[in-house]
């Protein structure tokens, strides 16, 4: 009896051991972003009184905040990023403030390659480029978020933009939402306080995703990142010039 024991707790030992060893491979990823619009409004004039004044009435016609939906499929080491779920409509809202809202992002892990297309004022591009290289920080930091233990991280992006990141080692892709990828597993959650945008997942379907599934997008100017960085400085200045903050949108 004492050995039939001693079994039954190696056996129950062994199958919690594996238990913990499933890791998610594919499935598709709702997530949520969260645009803070007065924020936005705020950095995007001078502070004298007639700016203020136009800025202030202006918030009255809309909320202080607009969410967007994306969905993130993923199998292996390719992800597809795209306009998931509409919000019940609040009302027109005016393109600046929407900018990056409509972006698709398709990334191979494997060969550090992103495609990604995206709509910016008049013009539709079609951005082929390497991986965005983050120099991410770990911290002990965790959260909870759509049900996984989430690491925080923390880096720089274009050179002064400061995110906080949060991925789960549970599903094994290293990627996440728009062309942010290289931690060591999903990222669920990123928060950029300076352009006053998060996103985080709400929920992980274990569903198939077929390699049909996951194909870069194919329309749009063709581009890489710095000559979109040239384009938009001819057109509208500096990125994060007072007055054209969101422009750093075009980049993520």
């Amino acid at each position: 009896m004492k050995m039939l024991f001693t079994l039954i707790v190696i056996v129950s030992s062994i199958s919690q051991s594996f238990a913990q060893q499933i890791f998610v491979t594919q499935g598709k990823i709702e997530f949520e972003k969260r645009v803070n619009l007065y924020k936005m409004l705020d950095a995007t004039v001078d502070n004298d009184e007639d700016s203020r004044s136009w800025v202030d009435g202006y918030k009255k016609s809309l909320p202080d905040h607009k969410n967007f939906y994306f969905d993130l499929y993923f199998n292996g080491d390719k992800t597809l990023y795209k306009p998931g779920r509409e919000e019940v409509s609040i009302g027109h809202m005016p393109d600046w403030l929407l900018l990056a809202n409509e972006n698709t992002v398709f990334t191979d892990l494997a060969k550090n390659q992103s495609v990604s297309q995206k709509s910016i004022y008049e013009g539709n591009y079609l951005i082929q480029d390497s991986l965005r290289k983050v120099n991410w920080k770990i911290t002990s930091d965790t959260r909870n978020i759509a049900g996984f233990e989430c690491r925080k991280a923390v880096g720089i992006i274009m050179d002064s933009v400061y995110v906080i990141a949060f991925y789960t080692d549970e599903i094994i892709t290293h990627g996440g939402p728009e062309s942010f990828t290289n931690l060591p597993g999903m990222i669920l959650g990123v928060a950029i306080p300076r352009l006053n945008v998060t996103w985080f997942a709400t929920k992980l379907e274990l569903v198939e995703v077929p390699p049909t599934q996951l194909v870069a997008p194919k329309k749009g100017k063709k581009v890489d990142n710095k000559a979109l960085q040239t384009i938009l400085k001819e057109h509208l200045g500096e990125p994060g010039s007072k007055g054209n903050i969101f422009i750093w949108n075009a980049f993520l």
